[in-house]
């Protein structure tokens, strides 16, 4: 699985990774780095599905107005058979 480093790392073979590298690992080797916080995960995406490629950092979601919420520009028209 191919995962991207949030900090540095050693693997086993002695290889010196640098933040933000791409490294292929095994499960168990990825279940360690996950467990010491080292792997960078992108929001909403399984880890190992994809090279990551942003931060684990999260920001607070900003509220949504009220008045934006209903369906898209390209929602059909309402039924309005209560005419």
């Amino acid at each position: 699985m191919h995962v991207r480093l949030s900090t540095a790392w050693t693997d086993p073979d002695g290889t010196v990774w640098a933040p933000g590298d791409t490294v292929d690992v095994d499960a168990v080797t990825l279940a360690k780095l996950e467990e010491q916080g080292m792997v960078e995960e992108p929001e909403g995406q399984a880890t190992g599905s994809q090279p990551a490629t942003t931060s684990s950092t999260t920001s607070t979601p900003k509220p949504t107005d009220p008045q934006k919420i209903g369906p898209g520009p390209g929602a059909p028209p309402a039924d309005d058979s209560t005419k």
